[in-house]
């Protein structure tokens, strides 16, 4: 096994030991114990992974308006492609906006395609379709936005603190914001897709209701769901890789695969590499 490959045995092992971590930083999620408890009991079923022959995956975590660990795992995936003269393809799982002070600048760098030989898919998050509901409906739902993560990209357009911070009036506050937001990005936010598929795998933001059908997946389980997906021990008709739910380490359970590091928190930003039937990671923060 190859540096950065995936142990279940050891990556288990990890669980156990963050499972109150885990708890801290989920607020009590009974997902990850539950998940484990069924993985240790042999309860969950999978599919066999499996990409064609050919063709290369990786698939990156949310990266919160990190530009800097972007650039520093777009880096690592370049040189690790070196040599590979299949088809390469990079998903990206959403939230790339946020948190992190530099979420325009992450929206430039992926608009720019720094990996041109790459397939891209650059899927939608929970707080880009957040970001998006504020643009049409500022004072109603899309309110919520700016309470997890939109006065910081609010403010990386150049919206002024003041005004994002004390500015009551949400319809002034969005006009601003609209004017400041290059035409290029709300095309860019407005064409992401929900889900993708490749072999096997199934990529998608948050996850899936289990025991619904793929094609007919609710667009709201897609983007914000969590205990229901991550304590579930079905056999989905793919392996789901998602972001979404932090979680100490990479969860590599037979139906699903969770790579949302905390990349804003932690300084680790995950890429999960696939390659037939094998998978490994790419991380930054790592030394």
């Amino acid at each position: 096994m190859g540096n950065g490959d995936i142990n279940p045995g050891t990556l288990a092992e990890k669980r156990r030991g963050l499972i109150g971590l885990l708890q801290r930083w989920l607020g009590g999620s009974r997902g990850a114990q539950e998940a484990l408890a069924g993985e240790e009991s042999g309860e969950i079923e999978g599919v066999a992974p499996y990409l064609p022959p050919g063709r290369r995956v990786y698939c990156v975590g949310d990266i919160h308006g990190r530009l800097d660990l972007l650039e520093e795992l777009h880096e690592m995936i370049l040189k690790d492609a070196v040599g590979f003269t299949g088809d390469k393809v990079v998903v990206y799982l959403g939230d790339y906006i946020d948190r992190g002070a530099q979420s325009r600048q992450v929206l430039d760098l992926l608009i720019e395609n720094p990996l041109d030989a790459f397939e891209t898919v650059h899927l939608l998050g929970n707080h880009e379709h957040a970001m998006l509901d504020f643009l049409r409906n500022p004072t109603g739902i899309g309110a919520a936005w700016l309470s997890f993560g939109g006065q910081v990209t609010c403010m990386s357009y150049g919206v002024g603190l003041g005004k994002v911070m004390m500015n009551m009036d949400l319809e002034l506050l969005k006009e601003e914001f609209e004017e400041k937001l290059p035409q290029s990005h709300l095309d860019f936010l407005n064409a992401m897709p929900l889900s993708h598929i490749e072999g096997s795998y199934y990529f998608v933001h948050a996850g899936i209701r289990p025991d619904v059908p793929i094609g007919e997946q609710d667009i709201g389980d897609l983007l914000w769901i969590r205990d229901e997906f991550t304590s579930s021990r079905t056999r989905h008709d793919f392996i789901v890789v998602h972001g979404h739910t932090i979680s100490m380490e990479v969860e590599n359970l037979p139906n699903r695969i969770g790579i949302d590091t905390g990349a804003y928190q932690t300084g680790m930003l995950t890429a999960l590499v696939l390659e037939g039937s094998e998978q490994r990671l790419l991380q930054t923060g790592r030394g």
